[in-house]
C-alpha cells in the first residue's frame, strides 16, 4: 500500500509540475508577445514622430529663409526712404531760408 501511495504522490508531483511548467511557458510566452508589441509601438511611435519634427524643421527652415529675404528687403526700403527723407529735410531747410530772406 505504501508504494502505492507513493506512486500516486509521484504521479501527482510530476503531473503539478508538468502542468506548472506549462503554465509558466505560456505565461513567460504572452509577456514576451506583449514586450514585443509594445517595443514594435514605441518604435512605429517614435518613426510617426521623427517624420513629424523632420517636417516641422524643414518647415522652420524655409520659414527662416523667406524671412530673411523680407527682411533684407525691408532693409533696402528703409535705407532709400531714409536718404529721401534727408534730401527733403535739406531742400526743405533750403526753403525755408529762402523764404525767410525774401521776408526780410
Amino acid at each position: 500500500m505504501q508504494v502505492e501511495s507513493q506512486s500516486i504522490y509521484a504521479v501527482l508531483v510530476t503531473l503539478i509540475t508538468v502542468l506548472g511548467s506549462a503554465s509558466a511557458f505560456r505565461y513567460y510566452e504572452k509577456k514576451a508577445i506583449r514586450k514585443e508589441r509594445d517595443e514594435d509601438f514605441i518604435r512605429h511611435d517614435c518613426k510617426d514622430r521623427i517624420s513629424k519634427l523632420e517636417v516641422l524643421l524643414q518647415e522652420s527652415a524655409r520659414e527662416k529663409d523667406e524671412m530673411r529675404a523680407t527682411i533684407l528687403r525691408l532693409t533696402e526700403q528703409v535705407s532709400a526712404l531714409a536718404v529721401k527723407v534727408e534730401f527733403l529735410q535739406r531742400e526743405n531747410s533750403e526753403l525755408y531760408r529762402t523764404l525767410k530772406s525774401k521776408e526780410d
